[in-house]
Parts: structure tokens; C-alpha cells; sequence
């Protein structure tokens, strides 16, 4: 039977408010608040969706990798109804070069059949991850999601591009990357809090992972946008045209 594989972020809270550490290399991370990436939740609502519609997916399987910290938004996304999960513990911080070459390892190790995951995550924003890993596993992809159809071995994806609407027609085993469209993320039921409890995690060092290599990414200085000048009121359109003529916004 077919198994669905989500890769999960955890990423700092988007409704609050972060700042560079004293170093500038990173935040912040006193009192910090961390989510399931925004992307990825949608991710883990679809792969359920998905399973629950009998069309042959029997599992879906979350992976996360980051510190031992991470299991609470793992046990988050389990309580939303997944059927397990897989830890890879590191406190190192990895680019998308790396989590390509881990998540690579663990679809191949397992055969997984489809992996759904976020398009980008909403601290780094790269937004190359899924299609780092349809190139290192030799799957069909599709980015961008705003509807998922699946008939057998195959998946009709609806994808948004800068015309319009694309519909893909797509053989598994496929990566997919979800948009912020394609669905709503259900609210963790109380009897689904306790179940996630129970369900299983295996953790794994990320040493035990191999070839992940090195970074590509080198953060060398975060800084805080600088503040906007105030707006000025003025008492009508003649005088907005002089100033935006001062300005040398307007000729």
C-alpha cells in the first residue's frame, strides 16, 4: 500500500516580532515562539485528505529535522492526524542544500510513493526545497498547489503560475509543493491531542544520516529594516502634485 511523506519546519512564530542576535549571524531566541512552518501544515492537511479518500494511500509519515525541541510541533501535526513520524535531531542550523540530502535518504530508505510538502518556509524563504528533492530522487514534481486529484498511479495537480491556472498530469512516485490555496489546516481535536501522544516518533542523529555535507548558504550580517519615514497630509491635489514634483516622483 502507498505512503505519503511530509517534511515539516519548525520556524519562528510569523506574529511576532524577532530580532538579531548580539553576533548578527541569527535571532534572537529568548522567549521565542515556534510553529509548524505555515506551508507545511497545509502539507500535513492535504497528505491526510489524501489518505482518508481510500484512493490507495494507507499512511502518512512526518519528518522534521531540527533540535529535540522540534517534538512539540511534531506531536502538533501528529494530533492533526498523521499516522507517525521521524526525527532527525541536530542543533545545527542546515540550508536547503542539506535538508534535500537528508529528507533524499529517508524517502529512499522507506519508498515512499508521494511527498507532499510546503512550498517555502516562512523564516528563510528560499523556496527550493521541493525542487532540490524531485531532481535527487528522479520524481515527477509539481509546485505550487492549489488542488490535488489523485486516479491510481496518477495525480492531476492544479498549480498557480503568473498567467493563471496549470493543470499537470503527473505518475507517482511525485514531489508536490502546497500553496497557500489549496486548503484550510484543521483545529487539533482534544481526543486527537491525546492520541498524538501515543504515536510513534523515531529519532535519529543527523550523524547517522550520510553525504549531507556542508552549507552553501553563508549568513554573514541580519539587520532590522530601517524605520519609514513619516507621511506627510496635505490640504489638496494641487499641493500633492507640487510635492510629488519636489519629490521627483511626478515630472
Amino acid at each position: 500500500m502507498k505512503k505519503i511523506f511530509v517534511p515539516l519546519k519548525r520556524v519562528p512564530d510569523w506574529q511576532l516580532k524577532v530580532k538579531p542576535s548580539a553576533d548578527g549571524l541569527t535571532i534572537d531566541q529568548t522567549n521565542l515562539k515556534w510553529i509548524i512552518n505555515t506551508f507545511d501544515e497545509i502539507a500535513v492537511e492535504e497528505a491526510i485528505r489524501i489518505r482518508d479518500k481510500g484512493v490507495g494511500f494507507t499512511e502518512v509519515v512526518l519528518c522534521m529535522i531540527g533540535p529535540k525541541e522540534g517534538s512539540e510541533q511534531l506531536r502538533s501535526a501528529l494530533a492533526m492526524g498523521a499516522d507517525r513520524a521521524i526525527h532527525i535531531i541536530t542543533d545545527e542550523d542546515i540550508d536547503s542544500s542539506q535538508a534535500t540530502k537528508i529528507l533524499a535518504h529517508i524517502v529512499k530508505r522507506d519508498n515512499y510513493d508521494l511527498v507532499i510538502i510546503g512550498k517555502q518556509a516562512i523564516d528563510s524563504d528560499s523556496g527550493q526545497t521541493a525542487q532540490r528533492l524531485s531532481v535527487r530522487l528522479a520524481y515527477q514534481q509539481a509546485s505550487f498547489a492549489s488542488k490535488i486529484d489523485v486516479d491510481g498511479e496518477s495525480l492531476t495537480v492544479v498549480r498557480e503560475v503568473d498567467g493563471g491556472l496549470e493543470t499537470l498530469k503527473l505518475k507517482l512516485p511525485a514531489v508536490v509543493s502546497t500553496d497557500l490555496r489549496l486548503n484550510e489546516p484543521r483545529l487539533r481535536s482534544l481526543p486527537g491531542i491525546v492520541a498524538a501522544k501515543k504515536k510513534p516518533v523515531e529519532e535519529i542523529p543527523m550523524s547517522d544520516i550520510p553525504d549531507v555535507g556542508s552549507k552553501k548558504v553563508k549568513v554573514r550580517k541580519l539587520s532590522v529594516p530601517p524605520s519609514r519615514p513619516a507621511g506627510q497630509k496635505v490640504s489638496s491635489v494641487s499641493e500633492l502634485i507640487s510635492k510629488l514634483k519636489e519629490e521627483k516622483l511626478i515630472g
